[in-house]
């Protein structure tokens, strides 16, 4: 298969040499081995000419906001609501933010706060790309401020929590899932990004820590790995 990865951000400095770009995990998320991949650079409004040319179109996080009055946003909204139908589409995290966003939900910063940490979401609805044996509940990690707060039309939600309504979204107009939660991302990754968040000052350092110890726990990154390698199996 060929996958265009729409690269949205990158890793803060110092940290990409240790773990590798988004685009680097997303490779591995969907299998570097099956598949043929390029990269564009999103916030450069690269995008590609044909979305129908590719087999599946996934999308990074970023450190932006899908609202944000940068630039690119808007472009790439364009370009997601040019691939509808036309391609399989992932995103995760902004990539599922900016997804709602260009199919008409809506994402704000949420008045929650910040989740970090190792999240568990129940597991709401079944699809085929999730396997015989789907959990009843779902524990991955999380790096997110920002929330879809209206459902896009034509969805269902997959997985939900209490902090996170719409943590995963499958499409019902179009082969397209998107998750808010980070599957690609090591326990050691996430917990690299709270650190950065306590020096920062953006997160209260005893909440920051109690997200840390909960990294330390078992996490089903392997179950919402095989859900994406599933959905994008031709």
């Amino acid at each position: 298969m060929k996958i265009a990865i729409l690269e949205t951000g990158v890793p803060p400095e110092g940290l990409e040499s240790e773990f590798g770009r988004y685009t680097d995990m997303f490779m591995t998320l969907a299998s570097r081995e099956a598949h043929a991949y390029a990269v564009f650079d999103a916030q450069s409004c690269v995008f590609p000419d044909d979305p129908g040319a590719w087999d599946a179109v996934m999308v990074t996080g970023s450190p932006a906001g899908a609202y944000d009055p940068l630039p690119w946003i808007e472009p790439l909204k364009a370009f997601l609501r040019k691939a509808k139908g036309r391609t399989r589409l992932v995103g995760v995290c902004f990539g599922h933010q900016i997804m709602a966003e260009a199919f008409g939900g809506r994402v704000e910063k949420s008045d929650k706060g910040w989740g970090i940490g190792l999240h568990t979401y129940d597991v709401r609805a079944r699809r085929p790309w999730m396997g015989e044996a789907a959990p009843e509940e779902v524990a991955i990690p999380v790096s997110h401020q920002d929330q879809v707060v209206a459902q896009p039309p034509n969805t269902t939600v997959i997985a939900c929590s209490r902090f996170t309504p719409f943590a995963a979204l499958a499409y019902d107009d179009q082969p397209a899932i998107s998750f808010q939660f980070h599957p690609e991302f090591e326990p050691a990754y996430a917990a690299r990004l709270i650190e950065r968040r306590i020096r920062l000052g953006h997160v209260e350092e005893e909440y920051a820590e109690l997200a840390l110890e909960t990294l330390e726990g078992p996490n089903d990154r392997d179950v919402v790995e095989g859900w994406v390698r599933r959905f994008l199996a031709p």
